[in-house]
Order: C-alpha cells, then sequence, then structure tokens
C-alpha cells in the first residue's frame, strides 16, 4: 500500500505533467491579490500613455495564453476590464496591420 507521501508525489507529478499544477497557482496567486487589493487606497488615474501599454501588456499575456497574469494586471492597473478595440489600438500607436495574420 503506498504512502500518502507517496500519493501525494505522484498526485503533484501527473498535475505538473497535465499542465493543471501550474494553472491552479497561477489562479491561487490570482485569488490572493484581488483579495488583498485594497479598495480603501485610491489608485493613481491611468494615463492614456498607461492605459495603451497594459492594454499591448494584456494583449501579450492572452495571446501566450497567460490569462490568469492578464487578470492580476487588470485587476491591479484599473486597466478597464473589456479589452479595447484593436482598431482603436492601431490608429493611436500609427502602427499597422499585416491583414493576413491580424499581427501588428
Amino acid at each position: 500500500m503506498a504512502t500518502v507521501a507517496e500519493l501525494k508525489a505522484v498526485l503533484k507529478d501527473t498535475l505538473e505533467k497535465r499542465g493543471v499544477l501550474g494553472h491552479l497557482k497561477a489562479r491561487i496567486r490570482a485569488e490572493v491579490f484581488s483579495a488583498l487589493d485594497d479598495d480603501r487606497e485610491p489608485r493613481p488615474t491611468l494615463s492614456h500613455e498607461n492605459l495603451l501599454i497594459n492594454e499591448l501588456i494584456r494583449e501579450y499575456l492572452e495571446f501566450n495564453k497567460y490569462k490568469y497574469t492578464a487578470s492580476v494586471l487588470t485587476a491591479e492597473s484599473g486597466q478597464p476590464a473589456v479589452p479595447l478595440d484593436r482598431q482603436f489600438l492601431v490608429r493611436e500607436l500609427n502602427a499597422f496591420e499585416e491583414s493576413k495574420d491580424n499581427k501588428m
């Protein structure tokens, strides 16, 4: 019969191999940051430049499937929950988008 320590080790190994353990840790971190966020302390106003920079960072995080990291960024920065329109970003940054794959 397996010991508790052996079962824990097998469970941890299985969760790591499936990629679940990292997601669980990230989700816990996001929830802890959310719980610790002090709403009584006013956040500095988000400048237009910081809004754009944060949106680019969020787009990068979501593109790479770092959704919990993106949720922490949104919660801590005061970034709007709904992402900015991509065409708005293209205009504001004087960027151009390659039509075949929507890359900036």
